[in-house]
């Protein structure tokens, strides 16, 4: 499977201008651990939920003048749309990153996450194991002769 058939493609991106704030509200209201901080379509950084914690709340930091562009993580490690799924997770894996965003030709086109993989990998393990449950021969009814 390819990064583009699992990859979230409605993004929620902020500019580097952005407070904290608007970046924490718009994490709760999207129910996600992140915003990407954009320029022009173009990636330039990722805000985490981590990042308001450690870089901005437990520094003292008043979350209404901080900036996403002061704070926000810029060693970015990014995928491609057409690489396989099993490729992300083990670059995520080895960088430890739970989030990758996926770019093409220079401009922000998606997002992938360790919770999406999780997720395909259980509903491909579900799928396996009803397609081995229902591949099985049926057993004999009782008072059947078998020939």
């Amino acid at each position: 499977m390819k990064v583009r058939e699992l990859m979230t493609t409605e993004l929620v991106t902020v500019r580097p201008s952005a407070s904290i704030t608007e970046c924490a509200r718009l994490m709760r209201d999207a129910d996600i651990g992140d915003v990407l901080v954009t320029e022009d379509d173009r990636l330039v950084g990722i805000m985490t939920d981590r990042d308001i914690t450690v870089r901005v709340v437990a520094e003292g930091m008043d979350c209404t003048k901080a900036l996403a562009g002061d704070f926000m993580s810029v060693d970015l490690i990014t995928g491609m749309p057409d690489w396989d799924v099993d490729d992300a997770a083990d670059i995520m894996a080895e960088e430890q990153i739970r989030r990758l965003p996926i770019v093409q030709d220079g401009r922000l086109v998606g997002i992938i996450s360790l919770g999406d993989i999780a997720t395909q990998i259980m509903e491909e393990e579900i799928a396996c194991e009803a397609l081995e449950e229902i591949s099985k021969p049926a057993m004999p009814r009782i008072g059947e002769i078998s020939r």
